[in-house]
């Protein structure tokens, strides 16, 4: 069974933000987009596995550090070249202010 696993605050994520969150030998990437909305996928950039948290939100959209590829942070849809591979989702939520995941 898959538990949910608390991440952080929502508070330690900016409007438009990624924080990173490693968790049992994995890395994702948490987004807060301007609605307070979260969102969590894999961590690294499916292009060269750079990692997403140091790159740049906006509306929906993260773009990766190194190559400017970027991706839909709803769905992990691939947006823009070199990007051409999905990122794995995983279910987010807030509760009491802080942000859960649920990762398989």
């Amino acid at each position: 069974m898959v538990q949910w696993i608390t991440a952080c605050a929502l508070d330690s994520i900016e409007q438009e933000g990624v924080k990173r969150f490693d968790h049992a030998g994995k890395t994702y990437a948490v987004y807060r987009s301007a609605a307070d909305e979260v969102f969590c996928s894999d961590g690294l950039c499916t292009h060269e596995s750079v990692h997403l948290a140091d790159g740049l939100v906006m509306d929906y959209e993260i773009e990766c550090p190194k190559h400017s590829g970027a991706f839909d942070i709803r769905s992990g849809e691939a947006m823009r070249l070199p990007a051409c591979k999905n990122l794995k989702m995983h279910e987010a939520k807030v509760e009491a202010g802080m942000v859960l995941l649920r990762l398989a």
